[in-house]
């Protein structure tokens, strides 16, 4: 009998000594996890404000190349005070042009990319808007006017041509 008493004894204290284990190895995993878990909703945290960041200053080139075509309007305005208004009229169309080029070639490096309408080709409406239909001696469905430009940006329709088509 003292034999079945020390065995289950001894198998109790085994019984015991495995469970502690296993508390003590649950309460490291659990503590892992928890770690892991405020590593992660601090990553997330992290990886929202580097976001905010880049998109504020995403720009930020866009924006310094128009500031040298802001400065050539400024350059526009104080030739409109030149004294000579016979040279007047030839700086102002010609700061114009410069200005409107400037501008076109930042959008181009940009990934802004016209989409070339002519007048007698047919009407396509994923890149054109009709506005109007005509009666025309044109084809039915061909271009007759350009109203307004359209444009890709990288690929990407962000304004459709906007045209007057022949009916």
């Amino acid at each position: 009998m003292e034999d079945q008493k020390d065995e289950i004894q001894e198998a109790e204290s085994k019984n015991n000594d495995e469970l502690a284990k296993c508390q003590k190895e649950r309460d490291e995993y659990l503590d892992g996890w928890k770690r892991a878990k405020a590593d992660l909703i601090n990553h997330k945290k992290d990886e929202g404000k580097r976001f905010e960041m880049t998109i504020k200053f995403a720009n930020e080139s866009l924006v310094k190349e128009l500031i040298n075509v802001l400065d050539s309007f400024d350059l526009a305005l104080i030739s409109l005070e030149t004294p000579k208004e016979s040279e007047k009229s030839d700086f102002i169309m010609k700061g114009l042009y410069l200005i409107r080029q400037q501008l076109e070639d930042v959008l181009k490096q940009q990934g802004l990319e016209r989409i070339i309408v002519a007048v007698g080709q047919p009407f396509d409406p994923a890149l054109q808007e009709a506005i109007a239909n005509i009666e025309s001696d044109k084809p039915s469905g061909t271009i007759i006017e350009e109203v307004e430009r359209g444009y890709l940006l990288n690929g990407k329709l962000v304004r459709p041509a906007r045209v007057k088509v022949a009916k």
